[in-house]
């Protein structure tokens, strides 16, 4: 995965932004979304985008298209970085692969020692007993 080459893919549209900000979001274009096409990357392998689609199906539109969109600034360009960020972000969550379990035996000095303990509590338990006087 090349990260400079992915951001060259990626596409950026500048749209006015709503909420707090006065007579700035009329003028203003600072809300900023990020469209990345899954499907037409060349900076991804194949096995790279089936993994992407299986780990963040959630995430990618039917034409496996990721968006994402920042409005949080009222600067376009904080506003880029911080979009550019999360991506770099969701695109590293999904490659992930995590580390197969191996499964192990139970050692025999551990079953010995439980079943030793077992022992000693019982005896323990039988020593509190009323004698049986019969």
């Amino acid at each position: 995965m090349d990260i400079e080459k992915i951001i060259s893919e990626l596409s950026f549209r500048a749209v006015r932004s709503s909420g707090a900000g006065g007579q700035n979001v009329n003028k203003v274009s600072s809300k900023v979304v990020l469209a990345f096409d899954l499907n037409a990357s060349q900076a991804l392998s194949d096995e790279e985008k089936t993994l992407l689609k299986e780990n963040i199906p959630t995430r990618l539109t039917s034409e496996n298209i990721l968006i994402l969109n920042c409005d949080e600034d009222r600067s376009q360009l904080k506003n880029k970085d911080i979009v550019i960020k999360r991506f770099l972000e969701i695109i590293k969550k999904g490659l992930f692969v995590p580390k197969v379990r191996k499964a192990t035996k139970v050692p025999k000095s551990v079953i010995k020692k439980r079943i030793k303990e077992k022992k000693n509590i019982s005896e323990l338990k039988q020593s509190r007993k009323k004698p049986n006087l019969e």
